[in-house]
């Protein structure tokens, strides 16, 4: 059970049950390509927050040589995981959230973890509602802060306020974490960690048939990915087709950028919605954020708060994006974009 209790600054959530004081953390880490991918590696760093001594497992699940190599990586990618936890079974070729949801509680269930933590991404976001309903808590979902091991911090209304949520339910305490919060600081000598074979023989595979993979679509560039690039690109409805898109694709390669897209723009089909930037797309936080044409709804502004340079082109002077940004131009995109595409240099 969840209460309010309002205060002078933000709002304050609690409960009435305890926590544990043994605080152990599991991580639900995604992997691809034989690598731990960098907002798991977040998630930990996460968890370092919780407690200083708390004991961070890693869970993967997959199959074959390519959770092996997830596996060895994970083992050595940061000096504070403690062991690698490896499910290797066919059911876990493509991670669908029935299985995944039925392994954390098989897990849960043999480790009593005191919390569980997973990156909010759609990853996470798939897999954390389900997992939490099996084990009967509430899941927080979001954190951008963590001020102790029961009391967290999280945006709402877009991002216009700040929610400090404080747990006492039962174990475990269920968290997804903004990647982009917790900055990955590794030291490169890092001990490998123990890694141990999930034991699946009680694993109930009727329980999760009522779901099944078909296929999977990505797309294949060199661009850096959206989520963690230190560059980013973005355009709006203004730039009106699909065609015209290709402008920003363009001035991305120039700078080694990756390419963004508003809610309204992937609407439209100018590209796919893996490009979406916002409340209901991706959250970034690059070192430059550029916008092209984009107006700046309060869905959009939700998911860029954190980028350090802010730069926004469009034609209105009384657009939102300019209440944010560091710097701001009143044009047309179609003259700024082509002269920006001459004036600067290849990238090398």
């Amino acid at each position: 059970m969840i209460g309010a209790i309002k205060t002078t600054s933000l709002l304050r959530f609690s409960s009435v049950t305890s926590i544990s004081r043994s605080i152990s953390t599991l991580i639900l880490a995604e992997h691809d390509g034989g690598a731990i991918k960098s907002q798991s590696i977040s998630a930990v760093e996460a968890a370092k927050s919780v407690d200083k001594q708390t004991s961070i497992s890693l869970l993967l699940a997959g199959s074959g040589p390519s959770l092996q190599q997830a596996a060895a990586h994970a083992a050595s990618c940061h000096p504070s995981i403690s062991q690698v936890l490896v499910a290797d079974s066919d059911k876990f070729t493509h991670p669908v959230a029935e299985t995944w949801a039925r392994l954390v509680q098989l897990v849960q269930q043999k480790g009593e973890y005191s919390h569980i933590i997973t990156a909010s991404n759609s990853f996470g976001k798939n897999i954390l509602p389900r997992a939490a309903a099996l084990l009967d808590v509430s899941p927080i979902t979001d954190v951008i802060a963590i001020s102790s091991s029961n009391q967290f911090v999280r945006p709402i209304y877009a991002g216009n306020a700040l929610c400090t949520v404080r747990y006492s339910g039962s174990n475990p305490c269920m968290l997804s974490v903004r990647s982009t919060s917790f900055a990955v600081s590794v030291d490169s000598k890092s001990n490998e960690a123990p890694i141990s074979q999930v034991d699946l023989s009680t694993f109930d595979e009727d329980f999760v048939g009522k779901s099944r993979y078909i296929n999977h679509t990505a797309q294949v560039t060199e661009r850096p990915d959206l989520g963690n690039a230190q560059v980013v690109i973005t355009g709006g409805r203004a730039l009106k087709s699909a065609e015209n898109f290709k402008m920003i694709e363009k001035l991305a390669e120039k700078l080694g950028a990756a390419v963004g897209a508003t809610r309204a723009a992937v609407d439209a089909g100018f590209v796919p919605n893996d490009l979406q930037v916002g409340q209901t797309g991706k959250i970034v936080a690059p070192k430059l954020y550029m916008a092209f044409g984009v107006s700046g709804a309060i869905q959009h502004l939700a998911g860029i708060r954190d980028s350090k340079v802010i730069v926004a082109v469009n034609k209105d002077a009384d657009a939102p994006i300019f209440q944010v940004a560091d710097y701001g131009l009143v044009g047309d995109l179609f003259e700024v974009i082509p002269e920006l595409l001459e004036k600067l240099p290849e990238k090398k």
